[in-house]
């Protein structure tokens, strides 16, 4: 009975390490010139993120430690290997300016986590605060797939450097992006948003190499936009109609018992 917790505590661990594992090949596969791999691994990172998490929530297994080791692997695969590819990729060329830019983005992905971590107890489900880091670290990845896929030039490319410093300050800045973790996918409402995911996978099989940039670039942009027409009041007001509709029921119940 006694090594029970200890099981349930070691398999959402033993996610994130393999989600520290590819940030580590990421950065070996980049020293290497090996750049599609290296953009691949991040990918594989961000998968084995998603499922830490969700195996700390269906296992119980989540603890103070699982967190920080999470921040700690996270900024590993999302920060330094993102960023380092960038640099040996395209921007080394620029000199000084190439590796400050891209230690710009690991600082401020360092400062998102924490601030992410700082906040996660009085944070609202429906969005973020700032642009996550795996998603910056995405966009980075299926920026090189793209400049692949359509043959361009890479070295010494100003779009590449603005890139990257845009992906650091929308990390730090206080712009909401979506989270999804507030849709109830039990909800009939919620079979629209499922139509527009498949409408989604559809177009990135489509081409990968080219769609998976649009997609990402698409996700980054909302934000900004979102913020000036002003959703995130939206999305407040429709959270908490949810919340009383919710606690609407157990009310009448109480007042019927009365």
């Amino acid at each position: 009975m006694k090594s029970k917790p200890n099981v349930i505590h070691f398999l959402p661990n033993l996610f994130t390490t393999a989600n520290l594992f590819c940030g580590f090949y990421s950065i070996i596969a980049g020293l290497q010139d090996l750049y599609i791999p290296a953009a691949t691994a991040i990918f594989i990172a961000g998968i084995f993120d998603l499922l830490d998490g969700r195996v700390a929530r269906l296992t119980k297994g989540g603890s103070k430690f699982g967190e920080e080791y999470d921040s700690l692997s996270d900024l590993v695969s999302f920060g330094i290997a993102p960023a380092l590819l960038m640099y040996l990729w395209s921007i080394e060329s620029f000199g000084r300016i190439g590796w400050l830019v891209c230690f710009v983005f690991i600082a401020c992905g360092a400062l998102r986590l924490a601030r992410f971590n700082v906040k996660t107890a009085s944070a609202e489900k429906a969005y973020f605060e700032g642009l996550p880091i795996p998603v910056a670290a995405f966009v980075i990845a299926t920026t090189i797939l793209l400049f692949h896929e359509l043959m361009l030039e890479e070295s010494h490319n100003y779009f590449n450097l603005g890139l990257t410093v845009a992906l650091a300050f929308l990390m730090v800045s206080s712009i909401k992006y979506r989270s999804f973790k507030d849709l109830d996918f039990r909800d009939k409402r919620s079979f629209g948003f499922l139509v527009f995911v498949v409408f989604v996978l559809m177009i990135v099989a489509y081409n990968p190499g080219i769609m998976m940039f649009v997609v990402m670039i698409g996700y980054v942009v909302s934000g900004p936009i979102f913020h000036v027409l002003g959703y995130e009041q939206k999305i407040r007001i429709a959270s908490r109609q949810k919340k009383q509709e919710a606690t609407s029921p157990n009310l009448m119940l109480i007042e019927k018992k009365d």
